[in-house]
Protein backbone atom coordinates (compact mmCIF):
# COMPACT_ATOMS: atom_id res chain seq x y z
CA UNK A 1 0.00 0.00 0.00
CA UNK A 2 2.88 2.41 0.66
CA UNK A 3 4.44 1.26 -2.19
CA UNK A 4 1.42 2.05 -4.32
CA UNK A 5 0.74 5.64 -2.72
CA UNK A 6 4.56 6.52 -3.36
CA UNK A 7 4.65 5.95 -7.34
CA UNK A 8 1.50 7.53 -7.23
CA UNK A 9 3.26 10.83 -5.54
CA UNK A 10 5.63 10.49 -7.55
CA UNK A 11 3.46 10.98 -10.56
CA UNK A 12 2.00 13.89 -9.21
CA UNK A 13 5.66 14.93 -9.03
CA UNK A 14 6.29 14.17 -12.54
CA UNK A 15 3.33 15.86 -13.75
CA UNK A 16 4.01 18.72 -11.97
CA UNK A 17 6.92 19.07 -13.38
CA UNK A 18 6.13 18.73 -16.87
CA UNK A 19 3.63 21.13 -16.48
CA UNK A 20 5.92 23.49 -15.20
CA UNK A 21 8.41 23.18 -17.64
CA UNK A 22 5.48 23.74 -20.44
CA UNK A 23 4.57 27.14 -18.93
CA UNK A 24 7.93 28.10 -18.68
CA UNK A 25 8.24 27.01 -22.04
CA UNK A 26 5.31 28.80 -23.02
CA UNK A 27 6.25 32.17 -21.26
CA UNK A 28 9.85 32.29 -22.77
CA UNK A 29 8.44 31.75 -26.46
CA UNK A 30 5.55 34.63 -25.85
CA UNK A 31 8.54 36.89 -24.40
CA UNK A 32 11.00 35.96 -27.58
CA UNK A 33 8.38 37.30 -29.94
CA UNK A 34 9.82 39.29 -32.27
CA UNK A 35 9.01 42.82 -32.37
CA UNK A 36 9.48 44.55 -36.19
CA UNK A 37 11.02 47.81 -35.97
CA UNK A 38 9.84 50.83 -38.59
CA UNK A 39 13.03 49.78 -40.82
CA UNK A 40 12.93 45.78 -40.77
CA UNK A 41 9.37 46.49 -41.25
CA UNK A 42 10.08 48.12 -44.69
CA UNK A 43 13.01 46.17 -45.60
CA UNK A 44 10.98 42.74 -45.42
CA UNK A 45 8.27 44.60 -47.26
CA UNK A 46 10.51 45.30 -50.29
CA UNK A 47 11.18 41.86 -50.20
CA UNK A 48 8.28 40.24 -49.80
CA UNK A 49 5.25 42.60 -51.10
CA UNK A 50 2.99 41.03 -53.78
CA UNK A 51 2.76 43.99 -55.77
CA UNK A 52 6.49 44.34 -56.16
CA UNK A 53 7.37 40.93 -57.04
CA UNK A 54 5.05 41.64 -60.03
CA UNK A 55 6.87 44.87 -61.06
CA UNK A 56 10.55 42.94 -60.62
CA UNK A 57 8.59 40.16 -63.32
CA UNK A 58 7.40 43.25 -65.63
CA UNK A 59 11.56 44.36 -65.64
CA UNK A 60 12.12 41.07 -66.48
CA UNK A 61 9.93 40.53 -69.32
CA UNK A 62 11.34 44.35 -70.33
CA UNK A 63 14.83 43.21 -70.58
CA UNK A 64 13.97 40.06 -72.80
CA UNK A 65 12.54 42.48 -75.35
CA UNK A 66 15.78 43.99 -75.47
CA UNK A 67 17.21 41.01 -76.27
CA UNK A 68 14.98 39.94 -78.75
CA UNK A 69 15.49 43.69 -80.65
CA UNK A 70 19.29 43.14 -79.80
CA UNK A 71 18.79 39.52 -81.69
CA UNK A 72 17.27 41.08 -84.75
CA UNK A 73 20.09 43.28 -85.83
CA UNK A 74 21.70 39.85 -86.34
CA UNK A 75 21.17 37.67 -89.72
CA UNK A 76 18.51 34.92 -89.42
CA UNK A 77 19.21 31.91 -90.45
CA UNK A 78 16.77 28.66 -91.27
CA UNK A 79 16.78 25.29 -92.36
CA UNK A 80 13.99 23.55 -94.28
CA UNK A 81 13.45 19.96 -96.10
CA UNK A 82 10.09 18.92 -97.79
CA UNK A 83 8.97 15.25 -98.40
CA UNK A 84 5.78 14.26 -100.85
CA UNK A 85 5.12 10.65 -101.44
CA UNK A 86 2.51 10.56 -104.62
CA UNK A 87 0.80 7.72 -106.64
CA UNK A 88 0.61 7.78 -110.46
CA UNK A 89 -2.23 5.27 -111.53
CA UNK A 90 -2.05 5.79 -115.72
CA UNK A 91 1.95 6.36 -116.17
CA UNK A 92 3.23 4.78 -119.53
CA UNK A 93 6.05 2.98 -120.01
CA UNK A 94 8.91 5.20 -121.34
CA UNK A 95 7.46 8.76 -120.44
CA UNK A 96 9.85 11.12 -118.54
CA UNK A 97 8.46 13.55 -115.91
CA UNK A 98 10.01 16.68 -114.31
CA UNK A 99 10.10 16.26 -110.45
CA UNK A 100 11.89 19.44 -108.54
CA UNK A 101 13.22 21.18 -112.06
CA UNK A 102 14.87 17.66 -112.76
CA UNK A 103 14.17 15.56 -115.33
CA UNK A 104 13.49 12.06 -114.34
CA UNK A 105 13.03 9.41 -116.68
CA UNK A 106 12.24 5.95 -114.39
CA UNK A 107 8.55 5.22 -114.22
CA UNK A 108 6.64 4.42 -111.13
CA UNK A 109 3.06 4.55 -109.94
CA UNK A 110 4.08 5.53 -106.22
CA UNK A 111 6.97 8.13 -106.08
CA UNK A 112 8.87 10.23 -103.54
CA UNK A 113 10.27 13.38 -103.70
CA UNK A 114 12.58 14.85 -100.34
CA UNK A 115 14.42 18.87 -100.87
CA UNK A 116 16.50 20.10 -98.58
CA UNK A 117 17.68 24.24 -98.34
CA UNK A 118 18.90 26.91 -95.91
CA UNK A 119 17.86 30.22 -96.06
CA UNK A 120 19.45 33.06 -94.90
CA UNK A 121 18.59 36.60 -94.78
CA UNK A 122 19.77 40.49 -93.25
CA UNK A 123 18.51 43.77 -92.98
CA UNK A 124 21.29 45.81 -93.82
CA UNK A 125 19.74 48.85 -93.76
CA UNK A 126 16.00 50.12 -92.38
CA UNK A 127 17.33 53.98 -91.15
CA UNK A 128 17.70 52.98 -87.81
CA UNK A 129 14.34 51.15 -87.54
CA UNK A 130 16.11 48.62 -85.49
CA UNK A 131 18.46 50.00 -83.38
CA UNK A 132 16.31 52.48 -82.39
CA UNK A 133 13.69 49.90 -81.13
CA UNK A 134 16.79 48.52 -79.11
CA UNK A 135 17.38 52.17 -78.02
CA UNK A 136 13.35 52.10 -76.96
CA UNK A 137 13.62 48.85 -75.26
CA UNK A 138 15.85 49.73 -73.11
CA UNK A 139 14.32 52.88 -71.94
CA UNK A 140 11.27 50.83 -71.25
CA UNK A 141 13.37 48.45 -69.11
CA UNK A 142 14.50 51.30 -67.01
CA UNK A 143 10.82 53.22 -67.24
CA UNK A 144 9.59 49.30 -65.57
CA UNK A 145 12.78 50.00 -62.97
CA UNK A 146 11.51 53.34 -62.50
CA UNK A 147 8.02 52.35 -62.10
CA UNK A 148 9.06 49.63 -59.74
CA UNK A 149 10.93 52.43 -58.02
CA UNK A 150 7.63 54.61 -57.33
CA UNK A 151 5.82 51.14 -56.20
CA UNK A 152 8.49 50.83 -53.08
CA UNK A 153 7.85 54.29 -52.17
CA UNK A 154 4.57 54.14 -51.93
CA UNK A 155 4.79 51.05 -49.76
CA UNK A 156 7.37 52.69 -47.36
CA UNK A 157 4.82 55.71 -47.19
CA UNK A 158 2.12 53.36 -46.28
CA UNK A 159 3.99 51.56 -43.83
CA UNK A 160 5.29 54.73 -42.14
CA UNK A 161 1.93 55.90 -41.60
CA UNK A 162 0.69 52.80 -40.09
CA UNK A 163 3.67 52.61 -37.97
CA UNK A 164 3.08 55.99 -36.57
CA UNK A 165 -0.51 55.02 -36.38
CA UNK A 166 0.40 52.31 -34.13
CA UNK A 167 3.06 54.38 -31.78
CA UNK A 168 0.08 57.06 -31.06
CA UNK A 169 -2.40 54.56 -29.97
CA UNK A 170 0.15 52.39 -27.67
CA UNK A 171 0.45 55.85 -25.62
CA UNK A 172 -2.94 56.58 -26.51
CA UNK A 173 -4.05 53.70 -24.89
CA UNK A 174 -1.57 54.52 -21.29
CA UNK A 175 -3.38 57.94 -21.33
CA UNK A 176 -6.79 55.80 -21.15
CA UNK A 177 -5.69 53.52 -18.82
CA UNK A 178 -4.58 56.34 -16.25
CA UNK A 179 -8.27 57.93 -16.61
CA UNK A 180 -9.70 54.36 -16.65
CA UNK A 181 -7.57 54.87 -12.93
CA UNK A 182 -8.11 57.98 -12.02
CA UNK A 183 -12.07 57.13 -12.70
CA UNK A 184 -12.11 54.15 -10.67
CA UNK A 185 -10.74 56.21 -8.13
CA UNK A 186 -13.45 58.73 -7.76
CA UNK A 187 -16.07 56.06 -8.42
CA UNK A 188 -14.51 54.38 -5.17
CA UNK A 189 -14.32 57.70 -3.43
CA UNK A 190 -17.94 58.44 -4.39
CA UNK A 191 -19.20 55.30 -2.79
CA UNK A 192 -17.43 56.03 0.67
CA UNK A 193 -18.65 59.83 0.34
CA UNK A 194 -22.30 57.97 -0.40
CA UNK A 195 -21.66 56.37 2.82
CA UNK A 196 -21.11 58.79 4.76
CA UNK A 197 -24.33 60.93 3.35
CA UNK A 198 -21.72 63.64 1.38
CA UNK A 199 -22.76 62.40 -2.04
CA UNK A 200 -26.27 61.69 -3.49
CA UNK A 201 -26.62 58.33 -5.32
CA UNK A 202 -27.48 60.11 -8.11
CA UNK A 203 -23.91 61.87 -8.54
CA UNK A 204 -22.84 58.26 -7.72
CA UNK A 205 -24.27 56.92 -10.78
CA UNK A 206 -22.40 59.84 -12.90
CA UNK A 207 -18.85 58.83 -11.84
CA UNK A 208 -20.15 55.34 -12.34
CA UNK A 209 -21.35 56.36 -16.28
CA UNK A 210 -17.91 57.79 -16.35
CA UNK A 211 -15.77 54.89 -15.42
CA UNK A 212 -17.94 53.23 -17.45
CA UNK A 213 -17.24 55.48 -20.31
CA UNK A 214 -13.64 55.55 -19.77
CA UNK A 215 -13.49 51.80 -19.79
CA UNK A 216 -15.26 51.72 -23.32
CA UNK A 217 -12.53 54.26 -24.83
CA UNK A 218 -9.67 52.16 -23.52
CA UNK A 219 -11.48 48.94 -25.29
CA UNK A 220 -11.84 51.13 -28.29
CA UNK A 221 -8.43 52.32 -28.48
CA UNK A 222 -7.37 48.47 -28.08
CA UNK A 223 -9.35 47.32 -30.90
CA UNK A 224 -8.04 50.48 -33.35
CA UNK A 225 -4.75 49.59 -32.40
CA UNK A 226 -5.04 45.49 -33.10
CA UNK A 227 -6.55 46.51 -36.42
CA UNK A 228 -4.02 48.94 -37.60
CA UNK A 229 -1.34 46.19 -37.22
CA UNK A 230 -3.56 43.37 -39.02
CA UNK A 231 -3.43 46.38 -41.91
CA UNK A 232 0.68 46.52 -41.31
CA UNK A 233 0.93 42.83 -40.90
CA UNK A 234 -1.19 42.07 -44.63
CA UNK A 235 1.03 44.91 -46.38
CA UNK A 236 4.40 42.97 -45.04
CA UNK A 237 2.43 40.04 -46.29
CA UNK A 238 2.99 38.24 -43.31
CA UNK A 239 0.93 35.31 -42.34
CA UNK A 240 2.34 34.69 -38.54
CA UNK A 241 -0.97 34.91 -35.89
CA UNK A 242 1.72 36.73 -33.34
CA UNK A 243 2.71 39.98 -34.85
CA UNK A 244 3.91 42.96 -32.92
CA UNK A 245 5.85 46.31 -33.48
CA UNK A 246 9.26 47.48 -30.95
CA UNK A 247 7.90 51.01 -29.54
CA UNK A 248 10.99 54.05 -30.02
CA UNK A 249 11.74 56.22 -28.27
CA UNK A 250 10.28 59.76 -29.06
CA UNK A 251 11.23 63.24 -28.16
CA UNK A 252 9.77 66.07 -28.11
CA UNK A 253 12.88 67.17 -30.23
CA UNK A 254 11.54 64.68 -33.20
CA UNK A 255 8.77 66.59 -32.95
CA UNK A 256 9.77 70.03 -33.30
CA UNK A 257 13.11 69.46 -35.74
CA UNK A 258 13.56 72.37 -38.20
CA UNK A 259 11.38 72.12 -41.23
CA UNK A 260 13.23 72.79 -44.65
CA UNK A 261 11.98 75.23 -46.98
CA UNK A 262 9.02 73.95 -49.20
CA UNK A 263 10.91 75.19 -52.39
CA UNK A 264 14.12 73.39 -51.42
CA UNK A 265 12.26 70.20 -50.92
CA UNK A 266 10.27 70.53 -53.86
CA UNK A 267 13.61 70.72 -56.26
CA UNK A 268 15.26 68.15 -54.20
CA UNK A 269 12.29 65.71 -55.02
CA UNK A 270 12.10 66.78 -59.10
CA UNK A 271 15.40 65.16 -59.42
CA UNK A 272 15.06 62.12 -57.03
CA UNK A 273 11.74 60.86 -57.38
CA UNK A 274 11.00 58.10 -59.39
CA UNK A 275 7.93 59.47 -60.55
CA UNK A 276 8.87 62.11 -62.17
CA UNK A 277 12.09 60.36 -63.63
CA UNK A 278 9.52 57.63 -65.31
CA UNK A 279 7.38 60.84 -67.01
CA UNK A 280 10.70 62.54 -68.37
CA UNK A 281 11.25 59.07 -70.17
CA UNK A 282 8.20 58.01 -71.37
CA UNK A 283 8.54 61.12 -73.09
CA UNK A 284 12.20 59.58 -74.31
CA UNK A 285 10.31 57.15 -75.52
CA UNK A 286 8.00 58.97 -77.65
CA UNK A 287 10.92 60.60 -79.29
CA UNK A 288 12.14 57.30 -80.43
CA UNK A 289 8.82 55.95 -81.40
CA UNK A 290 8.31 58.85 -83.64
CA UNK A 291 11.73 58.50 -85.41
CA UNK A 292 10.77 54.13 -85.78
CA UNK A 293 7.33 55.80 -87.93
CA UNK A 294 9.16 58.07 -90.05
CA UNK A 295 11.60 55.52 -91.15
CA UNK A 296 8.94 53.36 -92.53
CA UNK A 297 8.56 56.28 -95.91
CA UNK A 298 12.33 55.53 -96.33
CA UNK A 299 13.42 52.28 -98.87
CA UNK A 300 14.82 49.81 -97.04
CA UNK A 301 18.00 47.40 -98.34
CA UNK A 302 18.23 43.28 -97.45
CA UNK A 303 20.32 40.56 -98.12
CA UNK A 304 19.22 37.15 -98.71
CA UNK A 305 21.10 33.70 -99.59
CA UNK A 306 20.34 30.30 -99.76
CA UNK A 307 21.84 26.76 -100.61
CA UNK A 308 19.35 23.56 -101.18
CA UNK A 309 19.28 20.34 -103.12
CA UNK A 310 16.41 18.13 -104.06
CA UNK A 311 15.71 13.95 -104.44
CA UNK A 312 13.41 11.81 -105.81
CA UNK A 313 12.97 7.92 -106.22
CA UNK A 314 11.86 8.60 -110.25
CA UNK A 315 15.19 9.67 -110.69
CA UNK A 316 17.35 6.34 -111.77
CA UNK A 317 20.59 8.18 -109.99
CA UNK A 318 21.34 7.13 -106.44
CA UNK A 319 20.69 9.19 -103.08
CA UNK A 320 23.92 10.69 -102.87
CA UNK A 321 24.17 11.66 -106.52
CA UNK A 322 21.22 13.69 -106.57
CA UNK A 323 22.32 15.14 -103.78
CA UNK A 324 25.34 16.44 -105.05
CA UNK A 325 23.97 17.24 -108.69
CA UNK A 326 20.90 18.56 -107.80
CA UNK A 327 22.70 20.97 -105.49
CA UNK A 328 22.27 25.02 -105.95
CA UNK A 329 23.04 28.14 -104.14
CA UNK A 330 21.73 31.73 -104.78
CA UNK A 331 22.30 34.88 -103.44
CA UNK A 332 20.81 38.37 -104.13
CA UNK A 333 19.39 41.46 -102.59
CA UNK A 334 16.36 43.20 -102.17
CA UNK A 335 15.18 46.94 -101.95
CA UNK A 336 11.90 47.53 -100.56
CA UNK A 337 10.38 51.67 -101.63
CA UNK A 338 7.37 52.31 -100.12
CA UNK A 339 4.70 54.02 -102.09
CA UNK A 340 1.52 53.74 -101.14
CA UNK A 341 0.45 52.20 -97.68
CA UNK A 342 -2.97 53.41 -97.11
CA UNK A 343 -1.91 56.43 -94.81
CA UNK A 344 -0.55 53.66 -92.61
CA UNK A 345 2.80 55.36 -92.02
CA UNK A 346 1.25 58.95 -91.44
CA UNK A 347 -1.01 57.84 -88.83
CA UNK A 348 1.60 56.10 -87.24
CA UNK A 349 3.85 59.13 -87.51
CA UNK A 350 0.84 61.45 -86.03
CA UNK A 351 -0.17 59.25 -83.30
CA UNK A 352 3.38 58.93 -82.17
CA UNK A 353 3.11 62.74 -81.74
CA UNK A 354 0.08 62.89 -80.25
CA UNK A 355 1.46 60.19 -77.48
CA UNK A 356 4.49 62.60 -76.60
CA UNK A 357 2.36 65.27 -76.07
CA UNK A 358 0.14 62.85 -73.50
CA UNK A 359 3.31 62.53 -71.97
CA UNK A 360 4.40 65.65 -71.32
CA UNK A 361 0.54 66.48 -69.77
CA UNK A 362 1.21 63.34 -67.85
CA UNK A 363 4.80 65.18 -66.55
CA UNK A 364 2.86 68.19 -65.59
CA UNK A 365 0.19 67.01 -64.12
CA UNK A 366 2.65 64.91 -61.91
CA UNK A 367 4.92 67.53 -61.25
CA UNK A 368 2.14 69.56 -59.81
CA UNK A 369 0.45 66.34 -58.04
CA UNK A 370 4.26 66.02 -56.33
CA UNK A 371 4.24 69.70 -55.49
CA UNK A 372 0.71 69.45 -53.86
CA UNK A 373 1.83 66.53 -51.72
CA UNK A 374 4.72 67.95 -50.42
CA UNK A 375 3.03 71.20 -49.74
CA UNK A 376 0.31 69.11 -47.81
CA UNK A 377 3.07 67.24 -45.53
CA UNK A 378 4.78 71.05 -45.27
CA UNK A 379 1.81 72.74 -44.16
CA UNK A 380 0.47 69.80 -41.72
CA UNK A 381 3.95 70.02 -40.14
CA UNK A 382 3.74 73.58 -39.21
CA UNK A 383 0.54 72.72 -37.96
CA UNK A 384 0.90 69.98 -36.29
CA UNK A 385 4.27 71.24 -34.60
CA UNK A 386 2.42 74.75 -33.27
CA UNK A 387 -0.36 72.42 -32.28
CA UNK A 388 1.95 70.53 -30.33
CA UNK A 389 3.60 73.49 -28.47
CA UNK A 390 -0.57 74.44 -27.96
CA UNK A 391 -1.33 71.42 -26.45
CA UNK A 392 1.14 70.65 -24.43
CA UNK A 393 0.69 74.05 -22.62
CA UNK A 394 -3.05 72.92 -22.44
CA UNK A 395 -2.32 69.55 -20.76
CA UNK A 396 -0.10 70.80 -18.23
CA UNK A 397 -2.96 73.61 -17.67
CA UNK A 398 -5.70 71.01 -17.56
CA UNK A 399 -3.47 68.31 -15.49
CA UNK A 400 -2.95 70.75 -12.97
CA UNK A 401 -7.26 72.47 -13.33
CA UNK A 402 -7.57 68.61 -12.52
CA UNK A 403 -5.94 67.79 -9.54
CA UNK A 404 -6.99 70.94 -8.13
CA UNK A 405 -10.65 70.19 -8.51
CA UNK A 406 -10.25 66.78 -7.28
CA UNK A 407 -8.77 68.39 -3.96
CA UNK A 408 -11.65 70.94 -3.49
CA UNK A 409 -14.49 67.79 -4.92
CA UNK A 410 -12.70 66.16 -1.82
CA UNK A 411 -13.33 68.90 0.29
CA UNK A 412 -16.75 68.94 -1.02
CA UNK A 413 -16.04 72.46 -2.64
CA UNK A 414 -16.92 71.43 -6.07
CA UNK A 415 -19.54 69.16 -7.07
CA UNK A 416 -19.84 65.94 -9.45
CA UNK A 417 -20.18 67.89 -12.69
CA UNK A 418 -17.14 70.32 -12.32
CA UNK A 419 -14.68 67.30 -12.00
CA UNK A 420 -15.88 65.26 -14.74
CA UNK A 421 -16.03 68.13 -16.72
CA UNK A 422 -12.33 68.80 -15.96
CA UNK A 423 -11.20 64.96 -16.04
CA UNK A 424 -12.82 65.04 -19.84
CA UNK A 425 -10.47 68.14 -20.27
CA UNK A 426 -7.74 66.85 -18.99
CA UNK A 427 -8.22 63.38 -21.78
CA UNK A 428 -8.65 65.33 -24.52
CA UNK A 429 -5.92 67.83 -24.30
CA UNK A 430 -3.62 64.40 -23.36
CA UNK A 431 -4.77 62.79 -26.61
CA UNK A 432 -4.75 65.88 -29.05
CA UNK A 433 -0.85 66.46 -27.61
CA UNK A 434 -0.04 62.95 -28.62
CA UNK A 435 -1.50 63.23 -31.73
CA UNK A 436 -0.05 66.34 -32.79
CA UNK A 437 3.42 64.93 -31.66
CA UNK A 438 3.28 62.06 -33.76
CA UNK A 439 2.05 63.28 -36.88
CA UNK A 440 4.34 66.20 -36.66
CA UNK A 441 7.48 63.41 -36.78
CA UNK A 442 5.46 61.68 -39.38
CA UNK A 443 5.55 64.87 -41.45
CA UNK A 444 8.77 65.83 -41.28
CA UNK A 445 10.00 62.18 -42.23
CA UNK A 446 8.22 61.99 -44.83
CA UNK A 447 9.18 65.50 -45.85
CA UNK A 448 13.14 64.48 -45.38
CA UNK A 449 11.83 61.41 -47.69
CA UNK A 450 10.67 63.32 -50.44
CA UNK A 451 13.62 65.61 -50.07
CA UNK A 452 15.95 62.83 -51.28
CA UNK A 453 16.12 60.49 -48.14
CA UNK A 454 16.52 57.00 -49.60
CA UNK A 455 14.00 55.56 -47.14
CA UNK A 456 12.03 56.44 -44.02
CA UNK A 457 13.89 55.88 -40.82
CA UNK A 458 13.02 54.51 -37.54
CA UNK A 459 14.50 57.87 -36.30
Amino acid sequence: MKQQISESDANMKTKKIIMSVMMLTATMTVGAQKQWTLNECIDYALKNNISLKKKTLTTKSAIEDVKQAKAALLPSLSASTNHSFGYRPWTESGQVTVSNGTVNSKVSKTYYNGSYGINASWTVWDWMQKYNTVKLNKLSTQEALLDSATTANNIQEEIAKLYVQILYLDDAIKVNEESLKASQKNEDRGRQMVEVGKMSKADLAQLTSQRATDEFNLVEAKSNLSKYKLQLKQLLEITDEQFDIAIPATTEAMAMETIPTLNSIYEAALMSRPEIERNKMLIENSDLSISIAKAQRLPSISLSGSVGTNTSSMSNNDWSTQMKTNFSAAAGFTVSVPIIDNRRTKTAVNKAKLQREQYELDLQEQQKKLYSTIEGYWLDAHNNQQKFVASKASTESALESYNLLSEQFDLGLKNIVELMNGKVSLLKAQQNQLQSKYMAILDMQLLKFYGGSKSISDK
